[in-house]
């Protein structure tokens, strides 16, 4: 009896010791799996920077927005995510098209503008209404859609990418600025922008210099004006600089006194983006924003030039997706067709 109770005893150890042995086992393999798996997820600096790139999908010309993200992708390796601006009523389209469509492959967001943040900013001026939308007055609103982005890229939706957007987006700005855009008097030659009959490039053309709010400023009037549909912008100093507050001043102050009209110049949006950046702005280079595409259907650039442009900007009426308009041909070749078959081209003579 005392032997079997014996035999017990040792067979009782012996499982205890087993279970132990397994049961260490088995928190080993799973520590040794967690470490791993750390591993794997540990360096995020090396994972493939994102570069965010603002675009607005307006409801008549979204056409515009999906030619210029297929030139954006098809022309890049980069990691970009593209955050799509819309009005509430257009955003199951935009999706529509995006995923119904050769832009499904892109990596994306929609982003809801809600015009409200707008009233009693805007005056109304009949001269171009169509300078008057609320997606017009995205790009002053930048760290209110994009969180979690230091460097954004924002861009008209009349554009076309040439050149890989990597480049654009490496683009330097200066300690303290919040914003690089491109100088226009940084044309090709003097020779074209004599060919732009009416193009205005400096300051003049966008602020009304007889109202003392203007004059104070203290700008000259002569001072080169510079164009905000390529933005390469830092959302740190933007925020710090309260770049989105001074904006609102300065459109308010608009509404009271009528200190600038799209009549004057490139339209509303510009000229309040011109005294908040007057000399606080980093260059763009040049190549990165040949623009004034859409000015005058009768003036065209040179074939060579076109190709050696990064970025192209139909600014103007004379859009590419319209008749009459200049080189268009360059556009509809990044031009994405609508699967709901709302937006149509018209025919154009090339």
């Amino acid at each position: 009896m005392a032997l079997l109770r014996k035999i017990n005893q040792v067979l009782l150890f012996l499982l205890i010791v087993t279970l132990c042995g397994i049961l260490y086992k088995k928190v080993h393999r799973e520590t040794a799996l967690r470490n791993e798996t750390d591993d794997d997820s540990e360096p995020p600096e090396e994972m493939e920077e994102e570069i965010p790139v603002v675009i607005c999908a307006a409801a008549g010309r979204m056409g515009a927005a999906m030619a210029a993200i297929n030139s954006i992708y098809s022309n890049t390796d980069a990691n970009i995510l593209f955050y799509v601006v819309g009005l509430r009523n257009t955003l199951s389209r935009i999706r529509k098209w995006i995923e119904h469509s050769k832009l499904r492959e892109i990596n994306f967001k929609i982003v809801e503008f809600n015009p409200v943040v707008l009233k009693g900013k805007i005056r109304p001026d009949s001269s171009r209404p169509e300078l008057l939308q609320p997606l017009n007055f995205v790009r002053f609103y930048l760290p209110l859609l994009i969180h979690q982005h230091e460097k954004v890229i924002y861009l008209d939706d009349d554009v076309i990418v040439q050149g890989d957007i990597q480049e654009l987006y490496d683009t330097t700005l200066a300690l303290g600025h919040a914003a690089a855009f491109s100088d226009d008097c940084d044309l090709p030659s003097a020779q074209d922008t004599n060919r732009f009959v009416g193009l205005q490039n400096t300051y003049m053309g966008y602020l009304d210099y007889r109202k003392k709010a203007i004059k104070d400023l203290g700008i000259s009037p002569s001072t080169c004006s510079f164009n905000p549909g390529v933005i390469v912008a830092n959302m740190t100093e933007w925020k710090h600089q309260r770049i989105t507050k001074q904006l609102e001043k300065w459109m308010q102050k608009n509404v009271e006194e009528n200190l600038y009209s799209s009549s004057l110049g490139g339209g509303v949006a510009t000229s309040p983006m011109l005294i908040v950046f007057h000399g606080k702005y980093s260059a763009i280079n040049p190549l990165w924003h040949i623009r004034h595409l859409g000015w005058n259907p009768d003036t065209r650039y040179s074939e060579h030039f076109l190709q050696e442009a990064k970025l192209l900007h139909w600014n103007g009426r004379h859009k590419p997706w319209d008749f009459p308009s200049v080189h268009n041909d360059l556009w509809e070749s990044w031009f994405v067709p609508d699967p709901a078959g709302i937006f149509k081209l018209h025919h154009h003579n090339s």
